[in-house]
């Protein structure tokens, strides 16, 4: 798995992708920072990050899209599906490596509260759990576009699937109040934002969603781990 995920992390570097992602999510949490805690004096930063999601939904198909698509469409995933490296070990080594790539603009975002404390009132607590809530959230979603990343040899397929999948899930609670009562009431309690809602919106440290999140990360791994042994004995 180690070499997986060296291997990985290089390739992304090399490729740009990954500057280009790290770039993107720093520009974006700058601008938003400077307009909601700078300019407005707003002394929560979770706001900065509620807007980040929507930033999310383009940026996360950018890094996940040539996971295994890439392999799939050069005709290496033969060569890692016969080697002896275990298959929960290469998915592992490429989930995590795009986990450390989205984990360096959230390392930096954690230096923004401490800015807001540094001139005024800052609530650390609460804007430190709700980036906690937000890099789970990402978490998942790098997995939900692995996932998908592994059913095509197509990156751009790849890609535009994880978006459509991403901004159903962003746009759920709205999607679920266009249907009748009973199923509407029904479907929103498969919210995916409402974890985070109660982060950012109602300061309230959601342990049962995090644990949600922390579910779902590691069934689109599974999913995929699967679909990759289903490939190696067909």
């Amino acid at each position: 798995m180690t070499a997986i995920y060296k291997r990985e992390l290089s390739s992304y570097f090399n490729s740009m992708i990954g500057y280009v992602f790290v770039a993107v999510l720093i520009f974006f949490t700058g601008l938003y920072f400077m307009a909601y805690n700078l300019y407005n004096g707003l002394p929560q930063f979770s706001y900065t990050l509620y807007s980040l999601t929507s930033i999310l939904l383009f940026a996360i198909p950018l890094l996940t899209m040539k996971s295994m698509a890439e392999e799939r469409h050069s005709r290496t995933d033969q060569l890692l599906l016969t080697s002896p490296v275990t298959l929960t070990g290469m998915v592992l080594g490429k989930y995590f490596a795009m986990v450390t790539i989205f984990l360096i603009p959230v390392a930096l975002m954690a230096f923004c509260p401490l800015i807001i404390a540094m001139n005024g009132e800052a609530r650390l607590l609460s804007d430190y759990a709700s980036l906690f809530a937000f890099f789970l959230m990402g978490c998942v979603f790098l997995a939900i576009g692995m996932f998908l990343s592994s059913l095509t040899e197509s990156q751009i397929i790849a890609a535009v699937s994880t978006f459509a999948v991403l901004l159903i899930l962003y746009l759920w609670d709205s999607l679920t109040g266009f249907l009748p009562s009973a199923l509407g009431d029904l479907l929103s309690a498969f919210s995916f934002t409402q974890t985070f809602n109660n982060f950012v919106q109602y300061s309230v440290f959601d342990l049962g969603g995090l644990v949600l999140y922390l579910s779902l990360a590691g069934l689109f791994v599974f999913l995929t781990i699967q679909g990759m042994q289903k490939r190696r004995w067909s």
